[in-house]
């Protein structure tokens, strides 16, 4: 709006006229002088437009300033509490860094459908589901055993087929700064290196059942509920050195055999602990 040669008063300057103004400064012109203002601030507390019409177009120029203002500010306040959060969540993420302590239990093997069959490898991560009931339901799990020594053990069942007979397709190590107590949205990404997939006819030598065995049932092999399970360390190095051993390619030989080491370093395991596999189906 062009308010030049507007009349006004200042509280401590008397009347004056506007000689300038832009849309941050206003320039007026009091008898003795002229003086420089914080445009439209200045107006309402100190100074004020003799044209009604003018004020009241003023007043709603000020109104929308103020509600951009607040606007600004309730944005700059969320980003520092963004920030507070990002750096409560690092703090606590070197905590656990520092402090982990192996669990005897803390690798996952994973139910893939069929869809998960393709995408567990294109994108190499899953999604650990969602809370069924209570106060959580409908909100992600959270793999809290998992972290930096921890794999994930992808399997699958063929159409038609019984849980027995259920194949391992690949492993991955989760991501070298995983921490499930702090994964929110239930997405277990894949180690950028330690990831490995295998062929259908490697697969259909390697099954579930011949490591993993339900201690309380170790007759049963069954899995009627969940898409993930947390299983024994040693199981999983079992696992990994049998693929080690299926794998005739040397070059994915030689990253299955990585792997193996990588995985027995994190978790404190040496090829001596290791015993012939004794999951349910080898107990028939």
């Amino acid at each position: 709006m062009n308010l030049i040669n507007k009349k006004v008063t200042h509280k401590r300057f008397g009347m004056g006229s506007i000689v300038k103004h832009n849309d941050s400064s206003i320039e007026i012109h009091f008898a003795s002088e002229n003086k420089m203002f914080v445009f439209p601030d200045v107006f309402g507390k100190h100074l004020t437009l003799h044209d009604k019409s003018d004020a009241n177009s003023l007043e709603k120029i000020i109104q929308k300033k103020e509600i951009k203002r607040k606007e600004e500010e309730w944005k700059k306040e969320e980003e520092k509490k963004l920030q507070r959060k990002n750096q409560e969540l690092r703090l606590e993420h070197e905590r656990l860094m520092k402090h982990h302590k192996l669990h005897p239990e803390s690798q996952m093997v994973f139910r893939c459908d069929t869809e998960e069959q393709n995408s567990s490898f294109s994108e190499w991560k899953v999604f650990s589901g969602t809370i069924k009931s209570g106060n959580n339901k409908g909100r992600p799990n959270k793999p809290t055993r998992l972290h930096q020594n921890s794999a994930v053990l992808l399997t699958a069942i063929d159409s038609g087929m019984p849980e027995k007979d259920r194949r391992i397709l690949g492993v991955y190590m989760v991501n070298e700064d995983f921490i499930g107590k702090l994964c929110e949205d239930g997405n277990i990404p894949a180690h950028s290196k330690y990831r490995l997939q295998l062929t259908k006819p490697e697969s259909n030598q390697l099954l579930l059942w011949e490591y993993y065995v339900n201690e309380k049932s170790p007759d049963k092999m069954t899995w009627d509920t969940g898409k993930y399970r947390y299983f024994n360390n040693l199981w999983m190095a079992q696992i990994l050195l049998d693929i080690v051993s299926l794998k005739s390619n040397p070059e994915e030989r030689e990253l299955a055999q990585q792997f193996f080491k990588h995985f027995c370093k994190m978790n404190q395991i040496t090829v001596k602990d290791l015993a012939k596999p004794n999951g349910a189906l080898m107990r028939i």
